[in-house]
């Protein structure tokens, strides 16, 4: 993981400030923050309520949850795409930026959610 996060090349420009507020930044955030842990809860939910698959007896929805914000800490895959979609440079920086942000709030909110979920022992 050092590795990746070394050469993701991100750059802390003078308009960082600007460059996190953009809505193209602020939906990256969201989508990793948000949009993934969604996701990954409702497809689970749905599957249980079609009867396509089985919750163990040990595991709760919420801590389905909890393991969903964890998935948006993936960040290399998302810096690749942003390289893949954008030409602009200043957008580019921006939507990098905006992954590494969108990946530390993913990873410290999953913590915490199972901090909070997982039984004590």
């Amino acid at each position: 993981p050092l590795f990746a996060l070394a050469n993701t090349a991100i750059a802390l420009p003078s308009t960082f400030i600007a460059d996190l507020t953009s809505l193209n930044s602020i939906g990256i955030i969201f989508g990793l923050v948000l949009g993934k842990p969604l996701g990954i809860f409702l497809f689970s939910w749905i599957g249980l309520t079609i009867g396509w698959c089985i919750l163990p007896h040990t595991l709760k929805m919420r801590n389905i949850l909890a393991l969903g914000m964890l998935s948006g800490i993936g960040f290399t895959m998302s810096i690749f795409i942003t390289l893949l979609a954008f030409n602009d440079l200043h957008l580019i920086d921006g939507s990098k930026i905006a992954v590494l942000v969108g990946s530390m709030l993913s990873g410290a909110l999953g913590l915490l959610c199972l901090q909070l979920t997982l039984k004590k022992k």
